[in-house]
């Protein structure tokens, strides 16, 4: 239902949104019809853009908060598991800095989990070994 009701997530189409089309996702049964994160997503989507911009990639930027590797942890025990490091909230506070909403440490350590900047898969689990080998290192 989001991919659809925001374009695909495509940055540039969501960055130009006006009110006919916030209009039209407030009515949108399928998705979260908050005002506030609507209109945070057409900032982050202007956002995104121009740090790309910056980068050249969103993805340099977002590699530059954990020196160009993945963070490889050994956790035993799920209990290990942070929701938060000192590498998110550096990008929580730069991504705030930079006028992106909704996007704090939480959340920020969550993508970077997703996106493999952070392996956190215990070391008895299947993915772990997997992901490991898949880490960049530069």
């Amino acid at each position: 239902n989001f991919r659809k009701a925001f374009d695909g997530f495509n940055a540039k189409k969501i960055s130009n949104y006006r009110q006919g089309k916030i209009k039209k996702l407030l009515h949108d049964t399928g998705i979260i019809r908050n005002r506030l994160k609507i209109l945070g997503t057409i900032t982050n989507a202007q956002q995104f853009l121009a740090t790309q911009k910056e980068f050249g990639t969103f993805s340099k930027y977002l590699w530059s908060f954990v020196g160009d590797k993945t963070i490889v942890h050994k956790h035993q025990k799920t209990s290990a598991i942070a929701s938060t490091s000192k590498e998110s909230d550096a990008l929580a506070k730069d991504m705030k800095r930079r006028g992106f909403k909704f996007c704090g440490s939480t959340v920020c350590y969550a993508f970077m989990q997703g996106a493999g900047l952070i392996n956190d898969h215990l070391v008895s689990c299947s993915r772990y070994q997997v992901c490991k080998k898949l880490a960049i290192k530069k």
